[in-house]
C-alpha cells in the first residue's frame, strides 16, 4: 500500500476564470510522461467557470450539489451528483453551480505537449448564465 499525503493546499481558481468563489485541490499532476490532470473543484451558489476548451477534452464528475452545464450554441442543462460530462476536445464550455446550490466535482483531463489543461476564453455573461435549463 502507497499513500500519498496531501503537500498542496486549497487554491481559489484565478478571477479570469471564474465568477463567484470556485476552491481547486489538485488531486494529480502531470510528471516526465504522464498526461493526465485532476482536480476536486468546488463551486459557491452561482459560481462558474468562464468559457473555455481543453485539447484532449475533459470529464467532469459531479460529486455534491447541483450543476449547471453547457456547450457554446447548446442548452444549458442541470447535473447532479453521480452525472458524468464529457467535453469534447476543442469543444467550447462551461460549468458551475445552480443559483441557490453548491456543486463539486471531480475534472480529468490530459494535458497537450506544452503542458496546457485548458485554453480560457471570456466570461460567461450573466445573461448566459440565467438561460432556463434545457
Amino acid at each position: 500500500m502507497e499513500i500519498t499525503r496531501s503537500s498542496i493546499g486549497t487554491v481559489t481558481a484565478p478571477a479570469e476564470w471564474s465568477t463567484g468563489a470556485v476552491y481547486l485541490d489538485v488531486m494529480a499532476s502531470p510528471s516526465d510522461d504522464a498526461r493526465v490532470f485532476a482536480v476536486n473543484a468546488h463551486f459557491a451558489p452561482a459560481a462558474r467557470t468562464a468559457w473555455h476548451t481543453h485539447p484532449h477534452g475533459q470529464t467532469i464528475y459531479i460529486t455534491e450539489g447541483v450543476g449547471l452545464v453547457q456547450r457554446r450554441g447548446g442548452p444549458v442543462a442541470v447535473v447532479h451528483p453521480g452525472d458524468r460530462v464529457f467535453f469534447a476536445p476543442g469543444e467550447e464550455h462551461w460549468h458551475g453551480a445552480a443559483p441557490d446550490r453548491l456543486m463539486a466535482h471531480v475534472a480529468v483531463l490530459q494535458v497537450d505537449d506544452k503542458g496546457t489543461t485548458a485554453n480560457w476564453l471570456e466570461r460567461v455573461t450573466d445573461e448566459e448564465y440565467g438561460q432556463q435549463p434545457g
